[in-house]
């Protein structure tokens, strides 16, 4: 027997890199959110023992050092379970772009193989063995909106941002992300001698300047979802008239922007990759309401309140030979809807 699924890509809503912690990780701060794109994961149990890893794409390792290797032999052994683990992969994703997409498969890789043996974990163990294996893992056992913090393994579901049109663009370009971070290390480091004083606020104080902003977000869009449930004639109770003719998505969106939630390693990643900057500049003048870098790259995403201009928006980086699709991000309920749809 075998079960094929469906392993979900994600995006960065912001993130904040702090302080660098006694375990070798940064404090991270970010905002996950589950995407359509995805890959294909077939898992069967068959006589035998161990685990073996197929794929097409020679960038995916197929030893011990896979990511799906590693989890579902962790899985193997809370399950109590025996057996020949065979996990195919088909690629669909960028390898190593931002998107999660190792991390998604391994997840994908994990339910698969429950409903294969037909047990299951508790959830607290399924997160437990996520967070040991890489900081990516636990999102994807969550879904939707999330909340990282941490070194960003440690996750909280918060109100879903409604589905949104979203174009991502996956440029061929390596990002490594350990050297990001050391990147970004150089630059804290350097930056009051480079500018004479220093203009990036305290790790600590960017932590919670984060939490404030992420709090702000949240608080509008409870209020935004009260008053278009409660006052669907067009005014909230203060007399003010609620927006006609943008829905809740947009608005939230724009509310997150106002914010100004960004994500740090575009501050190393675009001056040694400017191909990327111009991408999302792209995609903002292609009418994306919110831009970004997606983790540490390359894959960069817009956010669009209309399909139409998100198609166009894609088919103009294609032009440019950018690898570009228009899709939407996906609330929790879609995401496991989805998974094994």
């Amino acid at each position: 027997m075998s079960v094929t699924v469906r392993s979900f890509a994600k995006i960065n809503l912001g993130l904040r890199i702090g302080a660098l912690r006694p375990d070798g990780f940064h404090e991270l701060r970010t905002v996950y959110q589950t995407i359509a794109l995805h890959d294909i994961v077939r898992v069967s149990v068959r006589r035998g023992s161990g685990i073996e890893i197929r794929c097409d794409d020679s960038r995916v390792p197929t030893d011990e050092s896979n990511t799906c290797y590693l989890v579902v032999e962790r899985a193997m052994v809370e399950l109590k379970a025996s057996g020949r683990v065979v996990i195919e992969i088909e690629k669909r994703l960028p390898v190593q772009g931002g998107l999660g997409g190792a991390s998604g498969n391994a997840v994908a890789a994990v339910l698969a193989l429950e409903r294969v043996l037909k047990k299951e974990m508790s959830a607290p163990e399924r997160l437990r063995i996520a967070a040991e294996v890489g900081s990516d893992l636990p999102l994807f056992l969550v879904g939707g909106t999330v909340l990282g913090v941490g070194r960003g393994e440690e996750v909280y579901p918060v109100p879903d941002l409604p589905a949104i049109v979203c174009v991502v663009a996956t440029p061929e370009i390596g990002v490594s992300t350990p050297k990001a971070f050391a990147d970004w290390d150089l630059l804290v480091s350097r930056e009051p001698e480079v500018s004479g004083k220093l203009t990036l606020p305290a790790a600590s104080d960017r932590m919670v300047e984060f939490g404030r902003v992420l709090s702000a977000w949240l608080g509008s869009q409870s209020q935004i979802k009260q008053k278009q449930d409660k006052h669907k004639s067009g005014r909230a109770l203060s007399g003010v008239p609620v927006s006609k003719g943008r829905g809740r998505a947009e608005t939230l969106l724009l509310d997150l922007v106002r914010t100004g939630i960004e994500n740090d390693f575009e501050q190393v990643v675009f001056p040694k990759y400017p191909e990327l900057r111009e991408v999302k500049r792209v995609l903002e003048r292609a009418g994306a309401l919110y831009a970004s870098l997606s983790g540490s790259g390359s894959a960069t995403y817009g956010l669009f309140a209309a399909r139409e201009a998100a198609e166009k928006a894609a088919a103009r980086l294609r032009t440019d030979g950018v690898p570009a699709t228009a899709t939407t991000t996906l609330t929790r309920p879609q995401y496991w809807k989805k998974i094994f749809d």
